[in-house]
């Protein structure tokens, strides 16, 4: 059974998604990033490029033909294909349609309050039908 990590109260997401993908790299693992829209994809593809001098973060979009052989996949939309079933990092507002393939999925949730709003009916979702939940609050030390 997937389990499920809430991050809440993230001032900057797409920077708090970057270290948690650098985190999850350096424990080898494969990760699914879920944008909210391809414009949301687009800023991650480049945040992940200039994150860091000294990580390498390599990353295709769903739809590239190297994307099975590459440890990082992006996309916007629950249609895509995706190799990999390890990780999903979800920035969408939405509950992913497949989360139930991954052996784990990170729902990053804004400071904005129609963010956290979502977010909490998310996790009653999730929680409802029996998946371990575990929430971390980022603007806790």
């Amino acid at each position: 059974m997937t389990r499920i990590d809430f991050h809440s109260n993230v001032a900057d997401r797409i920077d708090y998604v970057c270290r948690l993908t650098r985190k999850a790299r350096a424990a080898d693992c494969q990760i699914v990033l879920l944008a909210q829209d391809k414009d949301q994809r687009d800023v991650l593809d480049d945040a992940l490029w200039r994150f860091s001098e000294l990580d390498f973060l390599p990353h295709v979009h769903a739809e590239h033909p190297l994307a099975p052989r590459t440890p990082i996949v992006l996309t916007d939309t629950d249609a895509a294909e995706l190799p990999h079933h390890q990780v999903l990092i979800n920035l969408s507002g939405a509950t992913p349609a497949h989360f139930a393939r991954f052996e784990r999925m990170f729902e990053i949730i804004s400071t904005n309050e129609a963010d956290k709003a979502a977010g909490r009916e998310r996790y009653a979702f999730y929680k409802q039908r029996g998946y371990a939940l575990t929430h971390y609050d980022a603007d806790k030390p």
